[in-house]
């Protein structure tokens, strides 16, 4: 068989440690064969080597508008508040459509380079900032479709009933390129207002709905109850995301219990943002600080879908990262203690096939059939990828080489 692409000595997420290594044949940036030694001949080809071949990660929350900005911000550490949303609004007017997208466009790239190739990015709009967030990311979906595929959510981060001119810029977005709508009701007086608002709103344009919900340390009075019944009442089951709701993270174990259940009954599914989790979280306390970031994997067991997301990256916010979603997920199986080997695989599905599902990719993984979307990781499994936070080695987007890094190279004296 004629292939466009062979990658050959791949081993895949889940096989047994003895099983052979198999060869991925590629053929119209699709998966045509999956096998031992496949013949044929091939266009382009490379060599995995034994090591780990998985699909492309896959990025369910993250600001690139606001990406790379802590140069001309406020940035100073403080116990409570932090301010991360003033020092963000203070700037605003600085941002242009070319800037959004040069800095955007930086922060893409990393992520590309560490092995994600599906993406769902916030922009958020306001009288402030107008539409050039939205419209700086806006020129990286086409720009970019070469090693990404990119969705853009919009969002009200300072408020939508409280901010007037703001539901109408959601709109205009909505109506010229936006595929989310999302949610920011710790801004708004009233926050059952906004989400109700929301939740219209994505009726009338037929879109997802994925909303910032629920931080805080205090586990009272969880707005993601109201998401779903909402998510109920409108059979949006499936197509609810919510992100942070950091509370859930403060429930004794039975009142936890009780929302996952009410989560997966009504598929609304929850993002964790560990980084910025971590930095923002219970800044009240001076020590014994909560850590603030969900076990997710104990909501995944109950049957909730969960990602595991960037969000800021250098930024008042999260005034660190790389886009390395490995990164993150090592974060988070160290801070929620979970280190058996199920533990870190149900970590490993939160950048991979969780993720995928919460943003209803259904053509995702390394299968027959599948965009070749694959990623070289140099470990012998996901298991000791994420535990050693592995390098990622080559991406191929469809089929086509996106990227390539070397392995490290020892010299020791003779």
């Amino acid at each position: 068989m004629d292939f466009d692409l062979l990658l050959r000595h791949a081993r895949l997420p889940g096989m047994a440690k003895d099983a052979p290594a198999v060869d991925v044949g590629v053929v119209g940036g699709r998966i045509a064969a999956i096998a031992p030694a496949l013949p044929g001949v091939a266009k382009d080809s490379a060599d995995a080597g034994g090591r780990l071949v998985c699909a492309g990660f896959v990025e369910t929350h993250i600001h690139l508008d606001k990406s790379c900005i802590l140069e001309r911000c406020r940035c100073e550490t403080r116990r409570f508040p932090h301010e991360a949303m003033q020092m963000v609004s203070e700037v605003k007017h600085t941002f242009s459509v070319e800037d959004v997208t040069q800095r955007a466009s930086g922060t893409l790239e990393k992520c590309i380079s560490h092995g994600t190739m599906r993406m769902r990015t916030h922009a958020e709009v306001d009288p402030k900032v107008g539409l050039r967030g939205f419209q700086g990311v806006k020129a990286l979906v086409d720009a970019y479709a070469w090693a990404m595929d990119i969705e853009i959510c919009v969002m009200p981060q300072e408020g939508m009933l409280n901010n007037p001119g703001t539901e109408e810029l959601m709109i205009e977005a909505l109506k010229t390129g936006a595929r989310v709508i999302g949610a920011a009701p710790n801004f708004d007086s009233d926050r059952h207002g906004q989400i109700r608002r929301v939740f219209e709103i994505a009726r009338e344009f037929d879109v997802d709905i994925d909303m910032h919900l629920d931080s805080g340390h205090v586990p009272d009075d969880l707005d993601t109850r109201l998401v779903c019944e909402l998510a109920d009442q409108y059979g949006w089951g499936g197509r609810v995301a919510v992100g942070h709701v950091t509370k859930l993270a403060h429930l004794a174990l039975p009142a936890f219990d009780d929302i996952a259940k009410r989560m997966a009954d009504s598929g609304v599914a929850l993002t964790v943002l560990p980084a910025t989790d971590l930095y923002l979280m219970a800044r009240a306390f001076d020590h014994a600080v909560p850590r603030g970031v969900v076990d997710a994997t104990r909501l995944v067991a109950q049957g909730v879908t969960c990602s595991l997301a960037s969000n800021n990256i250098l930024n008042p916010f999260t005034p660190f990262g790389d886009g390395q979603l490995l990164r993150q997920a090592n974060m988070f199986a160290n801070v929620v203690q979970q280190g058996a080997d199920r533990e870190v695989a149900a970590a490993w599905g939160m950048i991979t096939d969780g993720a995928a599902k919460l943003i209803r990719k259904q053509d995702y993984g390394v299968a027959i059939g599948n965009p070749a979307d694959l990623v070289v990781v140099d470990a012998p499994d996901e298991i000791a990828a994420l535990r050693q936070l592995s390098p990622t080695l080559m991406g191929f987007k469809r089929g086509r080489r996106t990227f390539t890094r070397q392995p490290v190279a020892l010299h020791k004296p003779h």
